[in-house]
């Protein structure tokens, strides 16, 4: 059975991580890259549909592809970290149900309607998204998720001609303790839950 992670670990994942604005000038290896994604791929989806797609803005050339798509300040922050990821669903995602969901065969057509499809991207991608930030904090790097952007712009200039929409994006590398604003309060447990 598996056992509590430490305080330590949960501080790391959780509890003392924050989004960061300022990057140092650390590079993020394509291996860490690479590792980053063996992990988050491990997590789970709606019948293992996996329907998000990472594209690692890293050069300086993609970076300038990116950075008139994003909000002032925000374009900033792309240039300035190692990495920012595109996080994508791909609305084609059912064409690759035989591959991944192989003991059903008929998975595919669970998906033929586009209006499910969609919200099933939607939903699975958002959980990539997320278990993306969960890995790359285990793995000591640290991220600054971003939806200050032009999503119709950003699909255009990377996704065109494919069935692929950005849904939020997200710099990656080691941050410094500039401009993090202080922690702001959250919901307490009757606020936002219920055990029934």
């Amino acid at each position: 059975m598996a056992q509590p992670l430490s305080d330590a670990a949960l501080d790391q994942l959780f509890r003392e991580a924050r989004t960061i604005n300022v990057w140092q000038d650390t590079p993020v290896s394509d291996e860490q890259l690479h590792t980053l994604y063996d992990l988050l791929k491990m997590a789970p989806t709606s019948a293992n549909c996996c329907p998000a797609r990472f594209y690692f803005i890293k050069s300086k050339a993609a970076k300038a592809r990116l950075k008139p798509l994003v909000m002032e300040g925000n374009d900033i922050k792309v240039m300035q970290a190692p990495v920012t990821v595109i996080i994508a669903n791909d609305l084609d995602f059912a064409g690759k149900l035989p591959e991944l969901f192989p003991h059903n065969l008929d998975a595919q057509n669970w998906f033929a309607d586009p209006d499910v499809a969609e919200v099933t991207a939607m939903r699975n991608g958002t959980l990539q998204g997320a278990y993306l930030m969960m890995a790359a904090r285990s793995l000591g790097l640290d991220c600054g998720p971003m939806s200050g952007f032009d999503n119709a712009a950003v699909d255009a200039e990377f996704f065109a001609g494919t069935k692929v929409k950005s849904n939020f994006i997200c710099s990656l590398g080691y941050g410094t303790d500039q401009d993090i604003f202080p922690r702001s309060p959250r919901l307490a447990f009757d606020d936002a839950a219920a055990i029934l």
